[in-house]
């Protein structure tokens, strides 16, 4: 209801100013028509047309930015409660079964796997909350170091292959020739993390994700993920780096997240010299995300 709310009022908006751009051409060519040879005055019309046309198209743009950036506040809110409150219960209501009932130790051992799970969730979200607010403050220099992206990248899949109980043939990786790079280590090491995530996580039940990395230009270590999940408009494949943004749609609706893992990636690339895109055929033919990093001299 508030979605539909806010994009009426997008509409409202739209039409408001629309319409009043409209308005004030009739009246001024209506005015030119009648004082066509008062040169001075025409002049001055003309520039005052111009200026409140700007205005009216400004105030219309920012109106229909800021409905529309509210509507992405409360979605990641609502996303991030919900990231924190399922583990939470959950946690609750295996300790409190352990607290009330006799509980055998290979069950016990059972609870024990699922809430540090649960742990490493909530943990996982809390990093992702604090990481895009230090990308956001100003003057936060880079622990710069050389860095080993295929160390980084074997590293990532093996918690991926864990963390989602994958198969190595869901989850394969094509290592390319020896990649180092100069920067932080922890920050790629996020990247990289997000973007396997992401894709593990769009994936659905059969995991098919392929990753691969090369060297372009002989300047650019590159990562690419593929899967072959539910794919992206093309439309949407540049905003889906904005910060909580998510594709609207009932697939994106079941996938669990808080919008934040892209804008992260994206981030780190811009802060090391790089770039990230996506690219993808259109819906339900997957999509392939790359990260690109200079090489180190």
């Amino acid at each position: 209801m508030v979605v539909a709310g806010r994009r009426r009022s997008i509409a409202f908006f739209i039409a408001l100013g629309a319409g009043l751009i409209a308005v004030s051409i009739l009246l001024y060519v209506g005015w030119v028509l009648l004082n066509w040879r008062t040169g001075i005055l025409l002049f001055f019309g003309v520039l005052l047309l111009a200026v409140i046309i700007g205005g009216v198209v400004l105030n219309t743009i920012f109106l229909v930015r800021e409905i529309r950036r509210n509507e992405q506040h409360d979605a990641f809110i609502n996303a991030v409660t919900h990231e924190l409150k399922t583990p939470v219960a959950s946690i609750r209501l295996y300790l409190e079964t352990l607290q009330t009932r006799a509980v055998d130790e290979a069950k016990r051992q059972e609870f024990y796997s699922v809430m540090l799970a649960d742990i490493d969730r909530l943990l996982g979200t809390i990093e992702q909350v604090l990481r895009t607010g230090r990308m956001g403050a100003a003057g936060r220099r880079l622990n710069v170091t050389r860095v080993d992206l295929g160390a980084i990248v074997e590293e990532c899949l093996a918690r991926a292959r864990t963390l989602h109980n994958i198969p190595p043939s869901g989850l394969r990786y094509e290592p390319g020739p020896p990649l180092e790079i100069l920067g932080d280590a922890d920050e790629v090491r996020a990247a990289v993390s997000n973007l396997i995530d992401n894709a593990v996580k769009y994936s659905g039940d059969g995991v098919q994700v392929s990753v691969e990395t090369a060297i372009v230009d002989g300047r650019y270590a590159t990562l690419r993920v593929a899967d072959r999940g539910p794919g992206i408009p093309k439309p949407e494949l540049k905003r889906i780096f904005k910060r909580f943004y998510r594709v609207p749609g009932s697939v994106a609706g079941r996938v669990k997240g808080t919008g934040l893992g892209l804008y992260i990636v994206r981030s780190v690339a811009k802060r090391h010299g790089g770039r990230a895109w996506a690219e993808s055929e259109g819906p339900g033919r997957g999509s392939t995300f790359v990260l690109q990093l200079p090489m180190a001299p």
